[in-house]
Formats: C-alpha cells, sequence, structure tokens
C-alpha cells in the first residue's frame, strides 16, 4: 500500500493520521503534525502503540504513574506509548514531524482517546 496522500482521518489528538494496513493484533499509520503543531494530551483506553519517527523534529511527553519525561523526538528515534500512558507531542517550529505508529490491537474507534493534561497548550 502506498502512503495517503491526505490524511485519511483527524486523530482524537489534532494530529493528521494516513491510515495503513492492518491485521486482526494490529494497525499501522502514519501521523503528522504541521511545524509548530501541538497534539492534545490522551490516554487510550485498550491499545498501546510503537512509535518511529520518520520525518523531523519535536517532542513527546509521557507519563505512566510516577514515572514522566519528555523525549526529543528527531528522525530515527523509537518509542513506546504502553498502555495506560498519558501522552502528547508536538513538532518543531521549523519543521513537520511525522511517525509510522504499530497499535495494538488494532484501533477500535470513537471513544478510545480520553484527553487528559499534558504539559503543552494545544493548537
Amino acid at each position: 500500500m502506498q502512503l495517503p496522500v491526505l490524511p485519511t482521518v483527524v486523530a482524537p489528538d489534532g494530529s493528521q493520521v494516513r491510515v495503513l494496513p492492518a491485521l486482526a493484533g494490529a494497525g499501522m499509520a502514519h501521523f503528522r503534525l504541521l511545524p509548530g503543531q501541538v497534539a492534545k494530551a490522551v490516554t487510550h483506553r485498550t491499545v498501546e502503540e510503537i512509535w518511529y519517527i520518520v520525518e523531523g523534529s519535536g517532542q513527546m511527553w509521557r507519563r505512566q504513574g510516577e514515572r514522566e519525561e519528555i523525549v526529543a523526538l528527531e528522525t530515527g528515534v523509537s518509542l513506546t506509548i504502553p498502555l495506560g500512558t498519558h501522552f502528547q507531542f508536538r513538532a518543531s517550529a521549523n519543521s513537520a514531524l511525522s511517525a509510522v505508529a504499530i497499535t495494538m490491537p488494532p484501533w477500535p474507534g470513537e471513544g478510545e482517546a480520553l484527553f487528559v493534561e499534558g504539559p503543552w497548550h494545544a493548537t
């Protein structure tokens, strides 16, 4: 499958999503924020994810229980978002940020993402 030219949907966090292939146990998607954009902070009800940054730079905040961190995102970085993790990401002011992510199990649809308080004001 070719990466769709236009976004397939907008994620609950506000990022552009291009839906890619899925199997019974996992789905894949391409996420994109334009330069300077900040996603809404969320947590997932039932899915966890593995992300791989394919373009640009930015940051991701993650909090799971007492552990909290901000990870620098740049091309080639990979990270996980375990079930129950609160997270928010943003693109740097001078470059778009794109990631390919595997969602396990596949994204179930409406109501999966719950909004939480994050460190940055979402655009």
